[in-house]
């Protein structure tokens, strides 16, 4: 397969979302279950998903959603993550070439930062919760991460690192993946929608993230 890869040079940056694709689960449909909101919320993201809503103002509409839900939640909901198969071997195939592993999530750091730091990601962003008092407040507190800032996420840290774009690989399955992808060297769609398989350079169809390292010339 030819790939349009630059091949030349050490290290890569490999930059996941994390619904559906570093995770099994949709996070904030997890929340949901807490504040019984569960069928609202899944309705909505599968619109987001398809691109047939704005995300930055579906994720309000969510977020709204699970007003004074307490913080508590939070804790349980990380229990009931389940990590995509080959995330590990992934992350330290690309760490042991020398490369980088990111993730972008329209999701939520009060979930990702304790899981980025368990894995070893060597960058991760995402959403917070405007919190009050220990409940939400069915707010975002501050600047929304949509597709724009996806992308602006995976171009501030192929400079930090010293990786060039050409060197870069998005992988995701959502409309809200696009743009990250559309800047990026290599454009993985991983078990997604029919809108990013028709625009991705590869398309991985089995839920093990381990196969994007033959891609990379990182396993045979």
């Amino acid at each position: 397969m030819s790939l349009p890869l630059e091949q030349t040079g050490a290290a890569f940056l490999v930059v996941l979302d994390a619904d559906s694709t570093l995770l099994h689960d949709e996070v904030i449909e997890l929340i949901a279950d807490h504040a019984g909101t569960t069928a609202l919320v899944a309705d909505i993201t599968t619109r987001a998903m398809l691109g047939e809503l704005d995300f930055a103002e579906s994720l309000r509409e969510r977020v709204a959603t699970l007003a004074g839900l307490s913080t508590d939640a939070f804790a349980e909901v990380r229990s009931r993550l389940t990590v995509t198969t080959g995330v590990r071997e992934l992350i330290d195939g690309v760490h042991a070439a020398g490369g980088k592993v990111g993730v972008v999530s329209g999701g939520f750091h009060e979930v990702l930062d304790p899981l980025g730091a368990e894995l070893g990601l060597d960058f991760w962003r995402a959403n917070r919760f405007e919190v009050d008092g220990g409940r939400l407040t069915g707010r975002v507190d501050g600047e929304i991460v949509d597709a724009l800032g996806k992308a602006e996420a995976l171009r501030e840290w192929a400079d930090a690192s010293g990786i060039r774009e050409s060197r870069t690989v998005a992988v995701g399955d959502g409309a809200n993946d696009l743009e990250m992808m559309a800047v990026a060297g290599l454009a993985v769609a991983f078990n997604a929608k029919p809108r990013v398989r028709a625009t991705a350079d590869v398309i991985v169809d089995v839920q093990d993230l381990s196969q994007l390292l033959p891609l990379l010339g990182l396993r045979g």
